[in-house]
């Protein structure tokens, strides 16, 4: 298909959906309402927002749990919370009261979680950023600026650790990397726990002149019954990032929003020897220490800048390897920190689903349009040295977000210096929750590393740009498409790529549809794909019925779903399918179980081994068989859980033997060990060969407070004969400000292998704030 034929397609469903929206009468629509949820949570009835009022506090509160200050004893709470998890629309089984309080530079939360067994109440972890929804813990939104889709997430746990981030779009974009200066302080009590939080202004963006009232909710966990409650209302369907539902906070005076301005400077000292290669090391340590800095400023209360200068993100945690039965790259998510910031803001794809019971899943690596690895990392995730890098992110005004990224590679013997940018823009359509937006992306190589390649060319340049939409209708109901175009240097046609999705979430049923189609020019410097010249089809729907009698019996819900994948190339032939259908089990204390059927093809291009000793190659062709699975996670929140899949029947022309599991064991909230296998042993007919895949992972990480902590990952490979191990100690020394200590070991476990390559790194950081 050409790209004006994807257009033409574009255009017309968009017309579709603009004409259902001139048709719909006005009582079909409640763009300002806030829903609270009927019986078994299908269908909602408008409400006048929940209020809360906030008090100026006439002396100092201090931070330590006890609410004797006379502002927390005389301002009336927030209460009566509801649940949504198990009993949608039913009031919470414990009461829970909010105290909001402000003085000339901060903000003030006070929570009472009442609590009928207090011996009972659970904590998993204390680590920064903690898991919210396997604990007990109390959590605040703030829609800081009123538009019922943008906000802040301050979330704590009855040991007082902390958890924040930024949440855009109503939950399309969440930035779990987002840190601010803040404090809390908690106590138990023989009733239950308090929490005591202080929020500095300057800690977030507003904008005072507007005057309007801010958006808040608050949400609380009781781990022990798989309990959600808000103050708020929200269907089980979403969670607290579904903006559009939370209360209003009156009575708010701020003081300065933060148009403050961060410097964190950072000295990194490294001890390498040949890590990340087999060959021989050097006789000795190669020693080398690099400075750099890292600032955040706020060009308005809704814009952030940000500038790195030298960054060096050696802290970062060690990719988990997979047994990959494909011919395709391994996908590996990002998990440094500069990229993971904001990152959200220049994400093209449909949400990922909002509920709880279904974990998010990752966007569609099928043509993942910004896949930041690209930048800074090889293909075999070796650092490039990068020289700095900007990033503009927020919004512009109270219906325009707007995202600048620019990064500037240093290059080395194999790559050339290089500059990738990203720029994207949104405009709200009312406060539908819809949006329109566009976008561009570019990688242009400035010389340097020469091999005669198009793609290592100096005066390379691949460029993308592309319009898309998200639009909401019943509230419920979310239309997601985009187009796209790239240029590239040698290409001339089908240098396209579009998609289109309908996805409804509800508490009973759920379905998305969709199409995405890649030309064969299509080309993405800065994406992750792996197919081109390809059109795919999907689908996923199910249905999820709760009843008193399987409630009674463990159960809390049902879930059988299908979730379909059919691609097929330009001229129609297959080239990939999953077709999973499958019945899942969840349970009231959070476990699950799932057994399901997957009729699978997959054409290989050219010959494929999926095991590195093969001698023969599997042959070019398609290949078509059924695998059936077993999936089951026991309760998360227990002292030992564990985590399983077992898949069996076919593999290409012959059979397999998968499991992939994990076993945790909890002795306390400070300490966590974790070991995982994945294997899978299969006989394929055509050659006739029998091989093992096999992947052991352990993992320990302990929280001696809830500013220091340590992780260590260790991998064997016992195809490649492989061993991996990182071990990170971190001390957050002052607000923001942290001290890395990380150990690095990669060896090959054979006789006539060379010593294996080791690495220390110490990276000390400060932020300073003007």
């Amino acid at each position: 298909m050409k790209l004006l034929t994807a257009r033409r397609l574009a255009s017309t469903m968009l017309g579709i959906v603009l004409g259902t929206v001139l048709t719909l009468s006005p009582g079909h629509v409640h763009a300002q309402s806030s829903p609270l949820v009927a019986s078994r949570g299908q269908k909602s009835v408008p409400e006048t927002r929940r209020e809360v009022r906030a008090v100026k506090t006439s002396g100092p509160i201090r931070l330590d749990g006890v609410l004797d200050e006379p502002v927390w004893t005389t301002a009336t709470p927030a209460a009566d919370f509801i649940q949504s998890e198990p009993l949608t629309g039913q009031p919470a089984t414990e009461a829970t009261e909010v105290w909001v309080a402000f003085d000339d530079g901060n903000l003030y939360i006070a929570a009472k979680m009442h609590d009928s067994h207090p011996e009972l109440m659970l904590v998993t972890d204390i680590k920064k950023d903690f898991k919210e929804e396997d604990q007990d813990d109390f959590e605040v939104l703030l829609d800081t600026f009123g538009d019922r889709r943008n906000g802040y997430v301050f979330s704590t746990n009855v040991e007082g650790a902390r958890h924040d981030r930024q949440v855009a779009l109503e939950g399309r974009e969440v930035n779990q990397s987002w840190d601010a200066v803040w404090e809390v302080r908690t106590r138990r009590y023989d009733g239950g726990w308090i929490a005591e939080m202080r929020i500095p202004f300057r800690a977030l963006r507003f904008d005072k002149a507007d005057g309007h009232d801010w958006g808040i909710n608050f949400s609380r966990h009781v781990r022990r019954k798989n309990e959600v409650d808000f103050w708020s209302p929200v269907p089980r369907a979403f969670n607290l990032n579904r903006i559009s539902l939370a209360g209003d906070l009156t009575g708010l005076q701020t003081g300065q929003s933060g148009r403050d301005l961060r410097v964190k400077p950072f000295v990194v000292a490294n001890t390498v020897r040949d890590l990340g290669t087999t060959a021989k090391p050097q006789p000795s340590f190669v020693k080398h220490a690099e400075v750099g800095v890292d600032l955040k400023a706020a060009v308005t209360p809704g814009l952030t800048l940000d500038v790195t200068l030298n960054p060096d993100f050696g802290q970062a945690e060690a990719d988990e390897q997979q047994v990959n039965l494909t011919q395709f790259s391994q996908f590996f998510p990002e998990k440094r920190d500069f990229f993971l910031e904001n990152s959200g803001v220049f994400y093209v794809g449909d949400a990922a689903r909002n509920n709880r019971v279904n974990p998010t899943p990752t966007p569609d690596e099928d043509n993942l349009l910004f896949f930041s690895r690209r930048i800074g990392l090889s293909n075999s995730g070796l650092q490039i040295p990068i020289d700095g890098g900007v990033r503009l992110t927020g919004k512009l005004t109270e219906s325009t977000r707007l995202g600048l990224l620019s990064i500037s590679e240093r290059g080395d013997d194999l790559n050339p210096r290089a500059n990738s940018s990203v720029f994207r823009f949104r405009q709200n359509l009312g406060r539908t929750g819809s949006d329109i937006g566009v976008f561009a992306m570019q990688r242009v190589n400035l010389g340097g590393a020469d091999t005669g390649v198009q793609t290592r060319r100096a005066d390379y340049a691949n460029r993308v740009y592309g319009v898309d939409n998200n639009i909401r209708l019943f509230g419920t109901l979310d239309w997601n498409s985009y187009v796209v175009k790239t240029e590239t240097p040698g290409i001339t046609s089908g240098d396209y790529a579009w998609r289109s999705t309908i996805n409804r979430e509800g508490n009973f049923l759920h379905v998305k549809g969709g199409v995405m189609q890649l030309g064969a020019g299509f080309q993405n410097d800065l994406g992750f794909y792996r197919r081109t010249d390809m059109r795919k089809y999907l689908l996923d729907t199910g249905i999820r019925p709760r009843s008193v009698w399987l409630r009674a019996h463990g159960i809390r819900e049902l879930h059988p779903h299908i979730t379909w994948d059919y691609q097929e190339d330009l001229q129609g032939r297959i080239v990939a399918k999953k077709l999973h259908s499958g019945q899942s089990w969840f349970f009231n204390n959070g476990a699950v179980f799932e057994v399901a059927v997957n009729p699978t093809f997959n054409r290989l291009d050219m010959p494929f081994r999926p095991n590195r000793k093969m001698a023969a190659p599997l042959a070019a062709g398609g290949y078509s068989w059924t695998e059936w699975s077993l999936y089951g996670v026991t309760d998360q929140s227990r002292p030992v859980s564990a985590t399983v899949r077992y898949l069996f029947g076919g593999l290409y022309n012959g059979t397999q033997r998968t499991i992939n599991g994990a076993m945790t064991l909890r002795a306390n909230y400070k300490l966590r060990a974790t070991v995982g296998v994945q294997r899978t042993a299969a006989t394929l007919t055509q050659p006739n060969l029998a091989f093992v895949n096999n992947v052991v992972t352990a993992r320990v990480n302990y929280s001696f407070t809830t500013n220091m902590f340590i992780d260590a990952l260790s991998q064997y490979d016992e195809t490649t004969k492989q061993f991996n191990a990182n071990v990170r100690f971190n001390i957050i020394h002052h607000p923001l400000s942290d001290l890395f200590i990380v150990y690095n070991d990669q060896r090959i476990l054979t006789p006539d292998s060379p010593v294996g390559g080791r690495a220390l790194i110490v990276k000390f950081t400060q932020m300073l704030a003007f």
